[in-house]
């Protein structure tokens, strides 16, 4: 029934309504406030409703149609639609007295003993703390599971192992951090794809389009996109 009478405003030509939109807390919070007040002044009559939890259980809401569409990491439920609108750099953070410490760079051989903290399951960020474990030789910490990226750099900065911290986040939060320093990894390629998803039947397919071409710009403002 949401669909049906999504499809009769389908063809409006102002966004407006009310989107119910998830995003996870390693994201969200540091991009939606240069994507929504352009939007709103772009489509005043739009409301936007922000769930925020983790990126499985966000696309397992949108493809259930519990939430309207999701932004942030890329998506793994191959039922929905993804537009990428652009990609973070992933920094490792090592404590303020690790032997790496001292150093702007380092290599994956570096890492080869040093333990890594990972967010739990459903988190995209576990996969990329996983690949940079198999391509270095550390070893992910399976005793630990962080609930949020304040409480793995409180670990880290206790020395309880290393970790990854996207862009956006680690611009907001490690500006004037002493306690926890960020390393670029060389030889070490891999970024975080970011994007808009939604069901591909739903019937906003053009206003979530339209949503997905703002968040490109805001990801451009960002230097993300």
């Amino acid at each position: 029934m949401n669909d049906l009478m999504d499809a009769v405003v389908q063809d409006s030509a102002g966004l407006g309504g009310v989107v119910r939109l998830g995003t996870p807390p390693t994201f969200g919070p540091y991009f939606l406030p240069t994507f929504l007040p352009p939007l709103h002044q772009k489509y005043p009559d739009l409301k936007v409703y922000i769930v925020e939890d983790r990126p499985a259980a966000i696309e397992t809401a949108v493809a259930e149609g519990t939430l309207d569409c999701g932004i942030g990491p890329s998506c793994g439920e191959p039922s929905l639609t993804f537009i990428p609108i652009g990609r973070e750099r992933l920094y490792l953070g090592v404590p303020a007295d690790h032997r790496l410490a001292r150093k702007r760079s380092v290599g994956l051989k570096d890492l080869a003993s040093e333990r890594l903290l990972a967010l739990g399951s459903g988190n995209r960020l576990l996969e990329n703390v996983q690949h940079l474990a198999q391509a270095s030789g550390a070893t992910v910490v399976d005793d630990y599971v962080g609930t949020s990226l304040d409480a793995i750099r409180q670990m880290v900065s206790i020395g309880m192992g290393c970790s990854l911290f996207p862009e956006l986040y680690a611009r907001a939060e490690f500006r004037n951090a002493e306690d926890v320093h960020l390393l670029e990894v060389k030889d070490w390629s891999e970024t975080r794809q970011v994007g808009v998803y939604f069901r591909a039947t739903a019937g906003r397919v053009a206003h979530f389009q339209e949503l997905a071409g703002r968040a490109k710009d805001a990801a451009l403002a960002l230097g993300v996109g």
